[in-house]
């Protein structure tokens, strides 16, 4: 990038170009310009030489955020943000310099997108933690992202450093408008909207202070996992999770947020001997179901454990984008083809949902494999009129190249005789 002259904000040029690298690697959709990463690459120099420039002399302000409605399991939307591919490379700049300054002081319990930490991870103690404890608070903050409190989040931005351009540039972008999908744009006043690379870092913030050091301060003895504002907290009794909760309700109204009354609850992890009368007894966290479930030990004996497994909604969704594959209407493909469609997603299901009692996703593959053979029935005119011949042809294609669908490498291979989708 070319030389300027000096600037009132010292924001190293080498900065610029290591955070248009991470943008890029994390790919994301256009914002509001409809520019891409490829667009932006075409004149690449002096794209982030504008950038650099205008952030460096405090002219930066930051361009609408789209907002897309993605649907969720309950049928419906959650609202993200898309900024522009230059916005991202901005807010990445700044992400690259506060972070390091937050990240020392963040719980040790807090999970939600930060470095060496996973929702595995979050997954796995509270796996544990359910042993150990008899009762759960569900927490569920209501609209988290649409409501925290501009003010508060300058203030605890505040407490971790004094640069002057990165509090600057963090109040822009949370005063950024958004632009909806009819073209009108919405001033904001409050919240921050999710898709942003600043975002999860604020949040993260806003939650530690409203939450994670609170619950540090008062109830030191009380486990819990936070992946961004999912909460899960272990109890030993009904009694103390009941308090617990009433007091959680105070903190967060003192903090401008709501708890949902309908997602929130307290669940009693009943498993073996540890059976009660409560009405609940199992809860959703980060895409996996934790409730009463059949297991073995090593010795090869049979109990009950309070254990995770893929949700009902997770479940729901991963057929849903497997019917959407319209596999049995691609017949013109050949299966090397049809593998290399479908693999990618596959194996991400199997990396993310494998983790934790793997055999509950034969619900998923089941419908995959029955939609291999109804391809295989509309592709070769010898299968087409015997669902018998289909699942043997489909039996000697395993034998022989097990490796080919993800699925089958990983040892999902039955099931497949049931209905075609």
């Amino acid at each position: 990038m070319r030389e300027a002259k000096s600037k009132p904000f010292k924001i190293s040029k080498h900065t610029v170009w290591e955070a248009y690298l991470r943008v890029k690697a994390n790919r994301g959709a256009a914002g509001v310009d409809k520019q891409s990463i490829k667009d932006l690459e075409k004149n690449l120099k002096d794209n982030l030489y504008k950038i650099w420039n205008r952030m460096s002399s405090g002219t930066y302000f930051p361009p609408p955020v789209l907002r897309v409605e993605i649907p969720k399991g309950d049928g419906k939307t959650r609202k993200l943000g898309i900024p522009t591919v230059g916005d991202r490379i901005a807010q990445m700049v700044v992400k690259m310099l506060l972070e390091p300054l937050i990240e020392p002081c963040f719980h040790k319990d807090s999970y939600g997108y930060r470095p060496g930490k996973s929702a595995h991870g979050a997954l796995e103690i509270t796996r544990k933690r359910c042993w150990q404890y008899a009762w759960v608070v569900d927490m569920d903050i209501k609209g988290f992202f649409d409501n925290m409190s501009h003010d508060k989040v300058m203030s605890a931005v505040k407490c971790h450093t004094d640069c002057k351009w990165i509090l600057l540039y963090i109040e822009r972008w949370l005063k950024a408008p958004v632009q909806l999908t009819d073209g009108e744009l919405e001033n904001r006043e409050i919240g921050t909207p999710q898709g942003g690379v600043i975002s999860p870092l604020i949040a993260n913030l806003f939650l530690h202070y409203a939450f994670d050091a609170w619950m540090k301060r008062n109830y030191p003895d009380i486990a819990f996992a936070r992946y961004a504002d999912d909460i899960i907290i272990h109890c030993q009794t009904k009694e103390q999770a009941d308090k617990l909760l009433q007091c959680i309700k105070a903190r967060m109204e003192e903090c401008g947020l709501e708890l949902h009354p309908e997602k929130t609850k307290i669940v009693h992890c009943q498993a073996g001997k540890r059976r009660g009368a409560h009405p609940i007894k199992k809860f959703d966290f980060l895409g996996y179901t934790f409730r009463p479930r059949r297991a073995k030990t090593r010795k090869g004996n049979y109990f009950i454990g309070f254990l995770p497994a893929i949700s009902d909604k997770a479940v729901k969704r991963l057929r849903q984008q497997t019917k959407g594959w319209k596999i049995h209407r691609r017949s013109h493909l050949s299966l090397q083809e049809l593998a290399k469609l479908v693999n990618p997603a596959v194996r991400g299901w199997l990396q993310y949902y494998g983790k934790f009692y793997p055999s509950e996703l034969h619900k998923v593959f089941r419908i995959l494999n029955s939609s291999i053979i109804r391809w295989a029935r509309r592709k070769y005119k010898r299968l087409k009129r015997s669902l018998a011949k289909a699942t043997e042809w489909m039996k000697k294609v395993i034998m022989k190249a097990k490796h080919l669908f993800v699925q089958w490498e990983a040892g999902y291979v039955n099931g497949w005789t049931t209905r075609a989708v």
